[in-house]
């Protein structure tokens, strides 16, 4: 069998314009984000940073910030975001598990649930490797994943309803669909989203599929491998709030200090 790579995955990216209908209205980590931005000197760091999703309001906020990602379209669509608008951003297209940038950084940051686009274990240790090359000492990670919990991972494999939002540029609904199925195996989750697109009769007239994979990983595991890459976790969180982390956590926010090379 073929392993998935983050080249290979990225038919949910697509439709960059897409991706941010749905997304932009999400700011609960951007709040968490500042806080830490604001104890920071010098250059700020967004790993999978998309098309800027919380670059852009770290950027309007005078930090300066570099975002990368490996994805050209969104990329693109974060620079034309970000045109005449005078902000301290660069964007950066290259592969986050073999970064290189010129700089080191006192904070790196990356949101939206982007770790569980590393499928593999090289790929994992590439990612906290170049996190760790770009970190000054006591540099700060901070980062995001979806908890593995029985809930999350064991759907049963058919379409399920998730949720309905209204297209800003139609003003008609959309209907969005999974199907999941995990591989116990590879600890990956191999995703359809189904979205349903309805006219101002409520009736379908067009529907598109897309393909994700994304790999779980258990709390004592990322204890390990934060370790094993010279982190130091300073905290878990269920949310970014800053809620405790529980047994029915659905998300995991580390927050990590570089300790060693």
């Amino acid at each position: 069998m073929i392993e998935k790579t983050t080249l290979d995955n990225f038919e949910e990216y697509d439709d960059p314009i897409l991706y941010d209908r749905e997304n932009d209205t999400y700011t609960e980590d951007i709040t968490f984000l500042e806080k830490w931005a604001s104890k920071t000197k010098g250059i700020i760091i967004d790993l999978a940073c998309g098309t800027g999703r919380a670059t852009i309001p770290l950027a309007r906020k005078g930090f300066r910030v570099i975002g990368v990602d490996l994805h050209k379209g969104m990329l693109n669509e974060a620079k034309n975001k970000t045109t005449n608008q005078n902000l301290q951003v660069d964007w950066v297209e290259q592969d986050c598990s073999k970064l290189d940038l010129d700089v080191k950084s006192n904070l790196i940051f990356s949101v939206g649930n982007s770790f569980q686009h590393f499928l593999t274990n090289d790929a994992q240790d590439g990612l906290l490797m170049s996190v760790n090359r770009h970190l000054e000492t006591n540099g700060v990670f901070i980062f995001g994943t979806r908890f593995p919990s029985a809930e999350e991972l064991f759907q049963p494999s058919k379409e399920e309803y998730w949720r309905t939002y209204i297209d800003k540029d139609t003003l008609n609904k959309v209907d969005v669909y999974t199907v999941s199925r995990y591989d116990s195996l590879n600890q990956v989750q191999h995703n359809t989203t189904i979205r349903k697109f309805k006219n101002t009769d409520d009736v379908v007239v067009n529907e598109v599929k897309t393909n994700i994979s994304l790999r779980y990983v258990f709390p004592k595991e990322m204890e390990r491998i934060l370790t094993d890459n010279g982190f130091e976790i300073i905290n878990i969180y269920k949310d970014w709030n800053e809620t405790p982390i529980t047994e029915d956590s659905y998300q995991m926010v580390y927050v990590c200090r570089k300790v060693r090379n």
